[in-house]
């Protein structure tokens, strides 16, 4: 969830309380403590995570069986979401008992299983065979010797579009001759250069640059990172094309110039200041949440193909005092019937392939989006994509390229310069 979720500031909650209930092991429930009458102990869980996931009626579900436990919930913005966890662990206090970690960084935590708790001492590597094998390895540790986290989503790519904007626009509207209009991602800048030349009051073709060059390398088959986990960024020739196709969509003006999650993004996707955006799963979600009125967007294939972009793993923190309750709650979270039922309500794609010919959700239809069916459009994305290695600094150096990017659009560096500045500062971060 990802929630998903794009490395770039997302919007801060405010901190949300649920008091819900916990039990004693494997959910089979215990009321009293040693068997004595008494009434279990008390316990606070601590849930940090950096969106609305729409974990509030899961919690309910957890109550039924858990009556012990108070579950708080506090949610920051997505980069220091991350930095804080990293300062917690260093410092060993404040880390939550549940902590969310976004595909881009959770490499930054898998080569240090001391940190956490390993979650098979709680009977959850039973999951395993549920998963994607990428995405169940994505919670293992470097050394395989600790199971760190369990997947909540995946995030299948898409691209979400404005019909009402694209028709001012005089381009097609339907979404397979939207997703027809751009198999590749030059294509996709021509469609832009059409869109731009009609001039459509207050609008660009796209909200900016970064989540492109983030989609883009996604869908390579290596990253920042080869399989050794050596950083690559500078000489693969993936990372520098979608760069250079990121400045075209600069230089073409297709930019809103509004970085992804900021408050004046959450006020354009519901004011029209783009037509387009790149639309992994979970970003639906986001979208719903700006209340920009059902049937404004629509949903297109992504260009270039499938692809994955975010995703989230939950982790249990050595800080914790309640491993077993935290792990029980993971394991709730993350079951099948809960992921089926945070896709329809936050369109969070399940980490379980079993789940992708159910028609719970493979069948899906979204009246929001135009009666789009996100099941099939998402499914077809996450069972085409091919995952690449993570590595621990993943999430600062799209950082470092995405800067770059800003720089070009605020007029302060030349391409070539934002590039060398970019390669200098993610020889820094390694």
């Amino acid at each position: 969830m990802g929630k998903l979720r794009p490395l770039a500031p997302m919007l801060a909650a405010a901190a949300l309380t649920v008091s819900v209930a916990a039990c004693g092991s494997g959910g089979t429930g215990t009321a009293s403590a040693g068997g004595s009458g008494a009434p279990a102990e008390k316990i606070k869980l601590t849930v940090a995570l950096f969106s609305d996931f729409h974990y509030a009626p899961l919690y309910e579900e957890f109550k039924k069986t858990h009556p012990n436990v108070e579950i708080v919930e506090r949610r920051a913005q997505f980069n220091d979401h991350h930095t804080n966890l990293i300062t917690q662990l260093a410092t060993g206090a404040g880390a939550a008992d549940v902590v969310a970690v976004e595909g881009g960084y959770v490499g930054a935590f898998t080569p240090n299983p001391g940190k956490f708790h390993d979650l098979k001492q709680f009977g959850l590597d039973k999951r395993q065979g549920e998963y994607l094998d990428w995405k169940w390895q994505q919670g293992v540790s470097n050394d395989g010797s600790s199971l760190m986290g369990l997947g909540t989503d995946v995030g299948g790519l898409a691209m979400c579009y404005r019909p009402d904007l694209f028709e001012k626009a005089g381009l097609p509207t339907g979404r397979d001759e939207v997703s027809a209009l751009w198999p590749t991602w030059d294509q996709y800048i021509e469609a832009g250069k059409k869109f731009a030349a009609a001039n459509v009051p207050g609008a660009k073709f796209t909200d900016g640059p970064g989540e492109h060059f983030r989609a883009m390398v996604d869908q390579a088959p290596t990253g920042y990172y080869d399989d050794q986990y050596n950083v690559i960024a500078g000489t693969n020739p993936e990372v520098k094309k979608a760069f250079d196709l990121s400045v075209k969509m600069i230089d073409a003006g297709l930019s809103a110039k509004l970085p992804a999650f900021t408050p004046p993004w959450n006020t354009g996707i519901v004011k029209g200041s783009f037509a387009t955006m790149v639309c992994p799963a979970w970003k639906t979600g986001t979208i719903k949440d700006q209340k920009p009125g059902e049937g404004t967007w629509d949903i297109a294939a992504v260009p270039g193909g499938g692809g994955n972009q975010g995703g989230t793993h939950l982790m249990v923190p050595k800080q914790s005092k309640h491993p077993k309750e935290a792990a029980e709650l993971i394991d709730l979270l993350t079951g099948k019937e809960s992921q089926i039922k945070l896709f329809k309500e936050a369109s969070a794609l399940p980490s379980l392939p079993e789940l992708y010919d159910d028609p719970a959700v493979a069948g899906f239809v979204n009246p929001y989006f135009g009666n789009a069916p996100i099941g099939k459009i998402f499914t077809d994305a996450a069972k085409a994509l091919k995952p690449q290695k993570v590595g621990p600094k993943a999430g600062d150096i799209l950082k470092a390229f995405g800067d770059g990017l800003q720089r070009i659009e605020q007029g302060k560096q030349k391409p070539d310069e934002a590039w060398a500045q970019a390669l200098k500062d993610v020889e820094k971060i390694k």
